[in-house]
């Protein structure tokens, strides 16, 4: 069996939960508060996002937010990295 490189695999999820952030911030400034309140109550499978979805996000706010989901991202996938290769016999 093979072993993940911890920081590789937390780089890469770090980096994808970033992606998904910057595709929110698409959705939500093509598509209006309307479109978005669809796009997410759609996804959510149920849950009404009309009370939430907030329109007036700070530019500071949105790039801590990015900060934030990468840091964040890159600590789990680091930890899932870890605690697969403690799963692995060595030889």
């Amino acid at each position: 069996m093979f072993r993940l490189n911890v920081k590789k695999m937390g780089f890469a999820t770090g980096f994808t939960g970033t992606l998904l952030y910057l595709g929110c911030m698409i959705v939500i400034n093509t598509v209006g508060k309307d479109g978005s309140v669809i796009f997410f109550n759609s996804l959510l499978h149920g849950l009404d996002t009309t009370s939430i979805i907030r329109m007036d996000v700070p530019l500071l706010e949105a790039f801590f937010g990015i900060i934030q989901t990468f840091i964040l991202g890159w600590l789990i996938g680091a930890c899932i990295g870890a605690f697969y290769n403690l799963q692995i016999k060595n030889k």
